[in-house]
């Protein structure tokens, strides 16, 4: 699995509705996922921490629940992508019960961010839907593998060949 954080929220250039992206601790791949109006004003209302609203919104209550049932919200997995649907798991911790709860990923975002809870996300997922983030870094390493297939000889291949024990006779 990989550790992600909220980069922001973009609106999609077509459909003008918005996206969630996450980002990887080395900021190269970003994760874009489709989410609804209200779950975007969540997400931005809980990165931009300004003063919090008079009355408790949905995932303020729902950490609230948390609080004073003393549960504890240890991590959240964005797990599959079906369909073009993301599905995503509240992982509860309540003394040493431990509960996995199916959760829309918007919610378990904004969910996370409130909690301070760590957003984690499936390699596969993560290989089927990133992008890119920084194009100048992916040019640099397709660079660096051009310059290393470049200096390589057959002769090169033969002695690693050799030296990890296999060899063509």
């Amino acid at each position: 699995m990989i550790e992600m954080t909220v980069a922001g929220i973009a609106l999609d250039a077509y459909t003008r509705s918005p996206i969630v992206l996450l980002k990887d601790g080395s900021d190269r791949r970003a994760l874009p996922i489709c989410i609804g109006q209200d779950q975007a004003k969540s997400i931005i209302g809980a990165l931009e921490q300004h003063d919090p609203p008079p009355r408790p919104l949905t995932h303020d209550l729902i950490g609230n629940i948390f609080d004073s049932l003393d549960l504890s919200l240890s991590k959240i997995v964005i797990h599959a992508l079906q369909d073009s649907t993301f599905y995503a798991l509240l992982c509860l911790e309540w003394g040493d019960q431990t509960r996995e709860i199916d959760c829309r990923p918007s919610d378990a975002i904004a969910i996370a961010l409130r909690t301070n809870s760590p957003i984690w996300v499936v390699e596969e997922v993560v290989a089927e839907a990133s992008i890119p983030v920084d194009r100048d870094a992916d040019e640099e390493e397709r660079q660096a593998f051009r310059d290393f297939v470049a200096d390589i000889s057959p002769e090169d291949f033969i002695k690693m060949g050799r030296r990890q024990g296999t060899s063509e006779s």
